[in-house]
């Protein structure tokens, strides 16, 4: 087996074993299933091209890396472009169903789903980064911070203001955003 041949494998393999989280991710950041996919897809083909460097070090991280990056450049343009419309739930049960989910949502997760997207909307797109890169995936702020490439104390005031609005959305409990009880 050529090397171009073991590349292409290796990359196919990392692309079935992550695409999920990265579209997951994605999905997070920026609240519709088709620019998630998008925002993947450029990042994988941004990947691929680089693999054999990426390979041996942390490949998840480097693309989740790409996919943050081009978040963060959609949403500087995106005044510019059409902005998409849509029922959250219609949206995931698409999503979920397009993943290999197929039965849709007890109706408690929908509310609950809807309540979440309702108050990620409400956020800026730096505080939602923040939320999802420290809350979802669960990183250190040093780590969220050189991801976003702003400093440490960025992402404590960013995350502190986007708890704060989270805590105050009407439509989520507090067992959703660590309010203190």
């Amino acid at each position: 087996m050529g090397r171009s041949e073991r590349r292409d494998e290796d990359f196919t393999a990392f692309v079935l074993a992550r695409s999920a989280r990265l579209v997951h991710i994605a999905r997070m950041l920026c609240g519709d299933p088709e620019l998630a996919e998008d925002l993947v897809q450029t990042a994988l083909e941004k990947a691929y091209l680089r693999w054999d460097r990426i390979e041996l070090g942390d490949p998840f991280s480097y693309v989740r890396q790409a996919v943050v990056n081009q978040h963060i450049s959609w949403a500087r343009r995106r005044l510019w472009r059409e902005r998409p419309s849509g029922h959250a739930a219609e949206l995931d049960q698409h999503l979920e169903q397009r993943l290999g989910g197929g039965a849709p949502d007890q109706a408690a997760n929908v509310d609950r789903r809807l309540a979440i997207a309702a108050a990620l909307a409400t956020l800026t797109a730096r505080e939602r980064a923040v939320v999802v890169l420290r809350y979802v995936e669960d990183l250190s702020e040093a780590q969220t911070a050189s991801i976003l490439g702003v400093a440490v104390g960025t992402v404590k005031s960013a995350a502190s203001r986007a708890l704060q609005k989270l805590r105050a959305a009407p439509h989520l409990s507090g067992s959703y955003v660590g309010e203190r009880t």
